[in-house]
């Protein structure tokens, strides 16, 4: 018998994928970017969302309390005075005629400004301080580290009281959250160093170069970027930081000073009384340990959350 023409069946390719492929190729797939990976890691870390959940709580209890409270933390003559708790007073009231729950509004508020704008300043100039000293190594590096051990091992108590003791006319919240950043910066910028010593080493920062990108470029664009995490996580401490710093000064006398208040000062005005009347120790005192704590709660979570060692979970 000769040869026979193919069959129709050779016009077609065969399908070798089989049921199983073509079961894998209609499952839809959606792209996640960097950002909701983070996130969705953030999230999964209960304590870190519970922390910010009643961060978010304090500070709409500092901000928006006393624009619907009765009271501002000044004196007024209608409040009796030495009460304790009380549903028209809930912290009590002082013997000068406080309602202590306004205080605590008021001190809370002053104390959060100070801490935020000691987080920015010091982080801001903590990390170019680092990237710099990092990136060019050699006699700049040393010449800058240096300072940076000088500023580290000065006691740090004294020397922000000592600057706010020649401060004129008294230190506001925005002179003590100056003088707490002119030595909050010396550890983070030791931390970024380290962080860029390492980074300058890769090969994109190599090819960064080559492309013509300039120091300022490369410090910018690409070694803060890079160590964003870090970063990120030392602003967060630098919040518990400065709380702790602005209310030993105020308990010294060297913070924030009346007619206005601070959680620290608070504190001070009350050291006399935790057991004679309560009321006016424990709740400033109690709300500077949840800030605290919640701000560290929280850097352990963007931590673990910026960290890219860190293994997705299905």
């Amino acid at each position: 018998m000769g040869d026979q023409p193919p069959g129709p069946r050779s016009e077609t390719a065969p399908d070798r994928a089989g049921p199983r492929s073509r079961h894998a190729d209609a499952i839809p797939t959606v792209e996640r970017s960097q950002l909701r990976i983070i996130l969705r890691r953030f999230l999964h870390h209960r304590l870190a969302v519970a922390s910010l959940l009643l961060l978010v709580l304090i500070v709409a209890f500092a901000f928006l309390g006393p624009a619907v409270w009765t009271y501002d933390h000044r004196i007024h003559p209608d409040i009796p005075s030495s009460q304790p708790p009380s549903l028209a007073h809930p912290f009590g009231t002082t013997s000068a005629g406080h309602d202590v729950m306004a205080q605590v509004m008021r001190g809370t508020q002053q104390s959060l400004k100070v801490a935020l704008t000691v987080a920015l300043l010091s982080t801001a100039v903590g990390s170019i301080w680092g990237a710099v000293a990092g990136l060019y190594r050699g006699r700049i590096d040393a010449v800058m580290m240096r300072g940076v051990d000088v500023v580290l091992i000065l006691p740090l108590l004294v020397l922000v009281a000592a600057l706010a003791g020649n401060v004129r006319g008294g230190t506001t919240w925005w002179a003590v959250a100056l003088l707490i950043s002119v030595v909050g910066w010396a550890s983070i910028a030791r931390v970024v160093r380290g962080i860029v010593l390492s980074l300058r080493e890769q090969e994109f920062i190599e090819a960064a170069y080559a492309a013509g990108a300039t120091d300022r470029r490369i410090i910018f664009r690409h070694l803060l970027t890079n160590a964003a995490g870090p970063i990120i996580v030392a602003g967060t401490l630098a919040v518990a930081f400065a709380i702790l710093i602005e209310a030993g000064l105020s308990f010294l006398g060297f913070g924030i000073q009346p007619p206005d208040t601070s959680l620290g000062l608070l504190i001070e005005n009350a050291r006399t009384a935790p057991f004679v009347r309560p009321w006016l120790f424990y709740p400033p005192g109690a709300f500077i340990i949840l800030i605290c704590l919640t701000v560290n709660f929280l850097g352990d979570g963007l931590r673990d959350a910026l960290d890219p060692r860190q293994k997705n979970r299905r």
